[in-house]
């Protein structure tokens, strides 16, 4: 499988899926840009992995700063060929217990901070006529899961705007996609089911293939639709979730 594109950027490239994501992208020969708050995991994955990681520490809930951001990768690279908007938080809270703050606080960094840099990055491959965005999701898109509005309505989110992105750019050379991870072995992921026995019956009882998934399954997914073996496909919502979203 050949890539074309050379230029990456990954937002919350340092842990969990996206490092999984950073570490196939520069094991593959694509320059990765990763972008997140903790500088020290930033720094401490570029020593790792070497040049073809480099790093910017940004807060992306700070909307207003992502335009000269996204300006001052573009400016130091040349182009930006590929962008995974990763990045995301969590709140697990009963509805009720829920407050507009903390509602909008998930929604500020899973969903608008997607579109503003999506928006931005588009422009400059609207420029080169040329360019894949890989958007991610959750199994919250795909079914109701409790506990979790905010972060529910932000991936419902996401992928409604993976399907219109895709509509509006692919005309020019742009593929959108999405990757829905299911329940993946990560140690914020492990740790929570392990405490909670019922939740990690239900999620198991619900997986056809009777096991969690590996942070490498989402990473050769994202490599796979930004690669020009799928250079036909956009607009999809691609589960990787060994079959827990059309188990029983």
């Amino acid at each position: 499988m050949t890539l074309t594109q050379n230029i990456a950027i990954v937002t919350g490239g340092a842990s969990g899926l996206g490092l999984a994501i950073t570490k196939k992208f520069v094991q593959s020969g694509i320059k990765t840009i990763i972008i997140g708050r903790n500088e020290e995991n930033l720094t401490n994955l570029a020593n790792e992995l070497g040049e073809l990681c480099q790093y910017y520490v940004f807060d992306l809930s700070n909307l207003s700063g992502i335009p000269g951001l996204i300006k001052t990768i573009a400016d130091q690279y040349g182009h930006i060929d590929i962008l995974v908007n990763n990045a995301g938080i969590n709140s697990k809270k009963s509805f009720v217990e829920v407050s507009d703050e903390d509602f909008n606080k998930v929604i500020q960094t899973n969903l608008n901070s997607v579109f503003s840099v999506s928006r931005e990055v588009t422009k400059y491959m609207l420029a080169a006529k040329q360019g894949c965005i890989i958007n991610i999701s959750s199994m919250a898109a795909q079914y109701g899961i409790p506990y979790v509005i905010g972060y529910t309505a932000a991936k419902t989110g996401i992928e409604g705007m993976t399907k219109a992105m895709a509509v509006e750019l692919s005309p020019d050379g742009i593929r959108v996609n999405c990757v829905a991870p299911g329940f993946i072995k990560t140690n914020m992921s492990s740790k929570a089911l392990d405490n909670d026995p019922a939740r990690k019956q239900k999620v198991m009882s619900r997986t056809p293939m009777g096991r969690l998934g590996e942070p490498e399954d989402i990473a050769e997914a994202v490599y796979f639709l930004s690669s020009n073996a799928a250079k036909y496909i956009t607009g999809a919502i691609l589960p990787v979730d060994g079959g827990n979203s059309i188990g029983f």
